[in-house]
C-alpha cells in the first residue's frame, strides 16, 4: 500500500461532519442567512451542537448578541442557493429576497425558519467560552422541524473548495443504541 502526503490545509474535507447548514440570525430588525458545514453534535438529550462562526461573518455578531439562531438543512436541490449564500455577505445583501428563500417565524426564538429547508433546528447558545480563542458556540436545540412530505432528503456535504458530496444510500445494521 503506497500512502501519499496529503495537505493539512485539506484535512476537513476529510473529517467534514454532517450536513452543509443555512444558519439564520435575526438582530436589530434584520434577519440573515450563513452558509455553514463547520458543526458537530456534542450530546443528543437535550441536542447539543458545537460549530464556528468566523468573526469575520456578519452573522457572528448576531449570534453573538441575541445568543439565538435556526440550523436550516437543506437539500440537495437547494446546491445553488446554498452556494450563493456562502459566496456573500449580509452586510451587503438581502439573502432570503436575493436567492428566492422563504423565512418562516420560529416558535421559540427570533430567527426565522427557512420553509424550503428540510428541518429547521431552533436553537439557544448556551456556552460561549471558546467564542474568543475558537470562534466556538455551543448551542442547544429547543425545537425541531421537519418536513414529513420529504421521505428521502438528500443533503449536501462540503468537501472543500466548492466541492461537495451529496447523501445517497442509506444501510441499516444491527445496532444496541436505543
Amino acid at each position: 500500500m503506497a500512502k501519499r502526503s496529503y495537505p493539512l490545509s485539506n484535512v476537513y474535507g476529510l473529517l467534514e461532519p454532517g450536513p452543509v447548514v443555512l444558519l439564520t440570525t435575526a438582530h436589530k430588525g434584520k434577519a440573515n442567512v450563513m452558509t455553514m458545514s463547520w458543526h458537530t453534535m456534542m450530546e443528543f438529550e437535550p441536542p447539543l451542537v458545537g460549530c464556528i462562526v468566523s468573526n469575520r461573518d456578519f452573522s457572528f455578531a448576531a449570534l453573538k448578541a441575541t445568543r439565538q439562531c435556526v440550523l436550516n438543512i437543506p437539500v440537495a436541490e437547494m446546491a445553488a442557493q446554498v452556494v450563493d449564500c456562502g459566496n456573500s455577505s449580509g452586510r451587503n445583501v438581502d439573502k432570503f429576497t436575493t436567492f428566492g428563500l422563504t423565512p418562516v417565524p420560529a416558535s421559540l426564538v427570533e430567527a426565522p425558519l427557512i420553509a424550503e429547508c428540510y428541518a429547521n433546528l431552533e436553537c439557544r447558545v448556551i456556552d460561549t467560552r471558546l467564542v474568543n480563542r475558537y470562534n466556538f458556540f455551543v448551542l442547544e436545540v429547543l425545537k425541531a422541524w421537519i418536513d414529513p412530505a420529504r421521505k428521502d432528503p438528500h443533503t449536501l456535504h462540503h468537501r472543500g473548495k466548492g466541492v461537495f458530496a451529496v447523501s445517497g444510500e442509506t444501510i441499516k445494521l444491527p445496532s444496541k443504541m436505543k
